[in-house]
């Protein structure tokens, strides 16, 4: 069995993976440019996602398993793989500890000022009356109830906030006291929370969901967290809310097209804290991602398709 990968994956990882499964032919290429010579004879394609095209996938011939080592898919060419039936799984998971730390970070920042204080810091400016509150009993809305909104819900509760959910299915799962699945939700969530996390994946059911229908319901000391897909918000629509201060602060992780542009003026607000699409980021990514791929390998090998994160392609994440 020939598997391809094209996801640049560190030495260390890549020679684990040759002595675990020495029946296996691997070829690991840095990048799709230098891998597609060989996607012809590849059983299964380890990727992160953004380097297959419908041209590439009719090149694939033998292609009957595609690991994808990040959560988002938007950008896979699903009708082919569809009609070809080759098998999508992918990451869902291993970003729920980093990205929800990043959340509960903005929180505590939010919460206490930071922004304010190393301005302060920067300048040298002694002020005692730069207000503090607490996150603490607060209501926090997390759009987007799955594995990393879970575990910001888990997090939260740390904290005694309450927690309300959105998401597809309206499934509670544990550590939220309320989901709810209907689009008409919003507004009552929007207007009943003190904090918003963003962490819908971009579908056509969520293309730009977010905007001033929304951030008017926003109580004005209320907070807006996006991690999830910046295609899921309506930026201009955001960047007006924020100029009329209809909430108190956004930290905004994605955008709509990225890197955020030097001429957006969310840049220059000192109610927005813009970061570089990195809350995912963390030392032991590739770890869990090919840890998750192991695992599925074993069943694949012996025949067993029930694999972890199997990606229904009709719906496209």
């Amino acid at each position: 069995m020939y598997i391809l990968s094209s996801a640049r994956l560190r030495t260390p990882i890549k020679e684990s993976l040759v002595s675990t499964f020495p029946e296996m032919t691997f070829l690991f290429a840095n990048r799709m440019n230098e891998g597609q010579h060989h996607l012809h004879k590849a059983d299964i394609l380890i990727t992160y996602g953004e380097d297959l095209t419908e041209e590439l996938i009719e090149k694939a011939e033998r292609l009957k398993w595609i690991m994808v080592i990040s959560a988002g898919l938007e950008k896979m060419p699903f009708q082919i793989l569809k009609d070809k039936n080759i098998l999508v799984t992918n990451a869902r998971g291993i970003h729920a500890i980093p990205m929800a730390e990043f959340a509960i970070s903005c929180l505590l920042q939010s919460a206490k000022q930071t922004k304010k204080l190393y301005g302060h810091e920067e300048d040298k400016v002694w002020d005692r009356t730069v207000p503090m509150t607490e996150i603490s009993g607060k209501t926090i809305g997390i759009l987007g109830a799955g594995a990393i909104g879970t575990e910001i819900a888990r997090l939260s509760k740390a904290f005694s906030m309450t927690t309300l959910g959105f998401s597809r299915s309206g499934t509670k799962g544990p550590h939220f006291n309320e989901v709810h699945s209907r689009p008409q939700d919003l507004p009552t969530v929007f207007e009943r929370c003190d904090f918003i996390v963003n962490v819908l994946p971009y579908t056509q059911e969520t293309d730009r969901l977010i905007g001033t229908s929304l951030f008017t319901r926003m109580k004005r000391e209320a907070v807006f967290i996006n991690i999830g897909r910046g295609r899921t918000v309506v930026e201009d629509e955001l960047t007006q809310a924020l100029q009329q201060e209809q909430f108190a602060h956004a930290f905004l992780d994605v955008f709509e097209t990225e890197p955020l542009s030097e001429t957006s003026p969310l840049w220059e607000m000192e109610n927005v804290t813009v970061t570089p699409h990195l809350s995912s980021i963390t030392p032991q990514y590739q770890e869990r991602a090919i840890a998750l791929f192991e695992e599925n390998l074993r069943l694949y090998v012996k025949g067993n398709k029930e694999l972890t994160n199997i990606i229904p392609l009709e719906r496209g994440y």
